[in-house]
């Protein structure tokens, strides 16, 4: 094999091979297990680059595996996969360094952090899947690698999140599956294709095709939290901070998200879709999860939960973009795909930091944190901005493409929902950043301890993923027009794979 075939398995293998290894380390081998977890983030995110090199110079990556006759595990490296693969490395260098810092001297660090690995491994395979078997495959493992995570505390709270995890996701995988063999029967394939598979399909068969619609978009849906399949994801939110960062920005919504955008354009095809009348339902539910997901956030009072229904109502944005008919609301729904994963993920560092080093979990115990650790909350405030589409963040990019998608799309009331949204946004949002900047602290945080320093409000490992994450925000708006910007990198796919050569 040359090394266009094997690039996809190294991306995999450099996450799965370590996490095999941590978890048969002692746990007080923390310096090996620390060296395993960084040198393999950081081996991903080489071959990760290597690829996208290759992708943009023409070059080909694909790996297959024979299962039986006719039906394969296919990884390749496609642009749509690389966005989603690279977004997924880069945040898991920063999210083990993260996890690192958070889980010091905590217990099971080996099992946590081989799990931690193995779903990243899943992760990465969901995104280079290069057929629905292949996605289905690593879709389920993801399912199975995070639920570990999710009870890791071992706490009676943490065992009954697990168990709506998994039913949630395990009925969202059932469906999936019923889809994909309902599917197969039908075509013989189930190779991702550009412009997607189905649209010479005798007409007789397109009722079914509905029907397998809405059971594939129901499965992912499960874990892109579309409403009503969304319960899953506030109970989750008992898990440390460094699992719900994984959760909301990495792996298991963004699979869900990406899923969505799989089935639209490399199954269905988006003319063909919608041609049968499936993009406009679609775009009605990713809508009322955006509304609904920002109505429920104004109402908690729990920091972690307030994100988790933020997350359901952002991560629609991407299935809102992809129900647009056109290129420029699916430019504004695959840049989402990033620009909303750095955003999450620095909230969820800054939740982690002030519950781990003031013990704060709720909002209203927030007031002055600004002055007590002012470098972590400039990263929230910024990941908050953001979210709410101010200027000069990444969030604006999204919210700006994803409007003029909708005016484009002949589709008015979507730029309603987004102006709601970001209205509502700021409802939820910035009465934190009132609370913390600019109200004093009424009384002594649970678990406070001054720094020597004001700099040292938290150990590096801490401080230093959610400030670079935050200036990513930032950049990715200003540098919006550089040639491998996530902008560009979703122009680029929007061209290459889905409205060249439309048939």
């Amino acid at each position: 094999m040359n090394w266009q075939v094997w690039l996809p398995l190294l991306v995999v293998l450099s996450s799965l091979l370590p996490g095999l290894i941590i978890f048969v380390l002692p746990e007080n081998r923390v310096g090996l297990r620390t060296v395993l977890n960084i040198s393999g983030a950081i081996a991903k995110l080489f071959l990760v680059g290597w690829m996208l090199w290759g992708v943009a110079e023409g070059h080909h990556f694909e790996a297959r595996l024979a299962l039986l006759p006719d039906i394969e595990l296919v990884l390749r490296a496609d642009p749509l996969a690389l966005l989603f693969v690279t977004l997924s490395a880069v945040l898991w260098l920063l999210t083990t360094m993260y996890a690192i810092g958070y889980l010091e001297g905590s217990p099971h660090r080996s099992r946590f952090f081989g799990f931690f690995s193995l779903c990243v491994t899943a992760a990465t395979g969901v995104a280079l899947s290069g057929n629905l078997l292949t996605f289905l495959v690593f879709y389920e493992l993801l399912t199975l690698t995070t639920y570990p995570l999710v009870v890791h505390r071992g706490t009676e709270m943490a065992r009954q999140a697990g168990q709506t995890y998994l039913i949630y996701t395990l009925a969202g995988g059932a469906l999936l599956l019923l889809g994909t063999v309902w599917l197969y029967t039908l075509t013989g394939t189930l190779e991702f294709t550009e412009h997607g598979f189905l649209h010479e399909l005798d007409t007789a068969h397109h009722p079914s095709l509905i029907i397998i619609f809405i059971l594939l978009i129901a499965g992912m849906g499960v874990k892109a939290a579309l409403v009503p399949l969304h319960g899953w994801l506030p109970k989750a939110m008992i898990a440390p901070a460094p699992v719900s960062a994984l959760l909301h920005a990495v792996a298991v919504v963004k699979a869900g998200a990406f899923g969505i955008v799989r089935v639209v354009y490399d199954v269905y095809g988006v003319e063909f879709a919608q041609m049968l009348n499936l993009l406009t339902p679609l775009a009605i539910a990713a809508s009322v999860t955006i509304i609904w997901g920002s109505l429920r956030a104004l109402f908690q009072d729990d920091l972690k939960k307030r994100l988790a229904y933020s997350t359901v109502s952002q991560v629609s944005y991407i299935a809102l973009g992809v129900a647009l008919f056109g290129p420029i609301g699916t430019i504004g729904g695959l840049v989402h795909l990033v620009h909303q994963g750095i955003m999450k993920i620095t909230l969820f560092f800054c939740a982690g930091n002030y519950a781990e080093k003031l013990g704060i979990h709720r909002i209203s115990q927030m007031n002055g944190t600004g002055r007590r650790m002012p470098l972590t909350t400039i990263a929230f405030s910024v990941a908050a901005l953001g979210m709410m589409g101010a200027p000069l963040t990444a969030g604006a990019v999204s919210k700006a493409w994803l409007m003029d998608g909708a005016t484009a799309a002949n589709m008015p009331w979507v730029v309603w929902v987004l102006w709601a949204s970001s209205l509502l946004n700021a409802a939820y949002f910035l009465p934190i950043l009132w609370r913390s900047w600019f109200l004093s602290q009424p009384y002594a945080w649970p678990n406070d301890h001054p720094p020597i320093r004001q700099w040292h409000e938290a150990p590096w490992l801490l401080l230093l993923p959610p400030l670079v994450t935050g200036t990513a925000i930032l950049v990715a708006d200003v540098f919006a027009t550089f040639e491998m910007s996530p902008l560009a990198w979703a122009q680029l796919i929007t061209d290459r794979e889905y409205f060249r050569g439309v048939p």
